[in-house]
């Protein structure tokens, strides 16, 4: 039990490491700075290790892109409700395109509602300014990209029966 979750830190810290340096590929949206890459380790942490790892690898992936200038605020409520919505789609379903769609769906929608509050509050953003549905765009363009990478790799490990032998080694 002790190695399973040695190995479930090991692979959710890779996969940390990843968004981070994945986020130095970003471009702006907006007022948004859109990173795929983060939303494609959403994916692929959610349904290899399950939604509660990905939403820490989410957190911990936002903490360092924000303490290293590579990323915003507005990184937490996007990546982590994703992350946490495709885990638990994943969990449920057990099936790729509904756990795609539930990270697209938590990142786009509901993490593009959640960062409204979270720009006015603590980015200066004004609220005239801006509409509350004003972050769902860009974010939806960014788990959109990320969330095609992350499902072109998974099809065809799945496809090749080495997404359920990574599955089977992890549980």
């Amino acid at each position: 039990m002790n190695r399973n979750r040695t190995v479930r830190l090991t692979i959710a810290g890779i996969l940390v490491a990843v968004a981070v340096v994945g986020s130095m590929f970003s471009f702006p949206v907006f007022g948004s700075k859109c990173s795929p890459v983060q939303h494609m380790v959403n994916v692929v942490c959610g349904i290899l290790l399950g939604p509660w790892y990905a939403l820490g690898a989410a957190f911990l992936a936002a903490l360092i892109r924000n303490l290293l200038g590579l990323g915003s605020l507005l990184a937490f409520p996007g990546g982590m409700c994703g992350a946490l919505l495709c885990g638990l789609v994943w969990k449920t379903s057990k099936k790729l395109l509904p756990a795609l769609v539930g990270e697209v769906f938590g990142t786009g929608v509901i993490g593009g509602l959640l960062a409204y509050p979270i720009a006015i509050a603590f980015m200066g953003v004004s609220a005239a300014s801006v509409g509350f549905y004003a972050y769902i765009v860009p974010f939806l363009i960014s788990t959109a990209a990320g969330s095609i990478i992350a499902g072109a790799i998974l099809f065809a490990l799945q496809k090749n029966g080495a997404l359920n032998s990574m599955l089977n080694r992890l549980n």
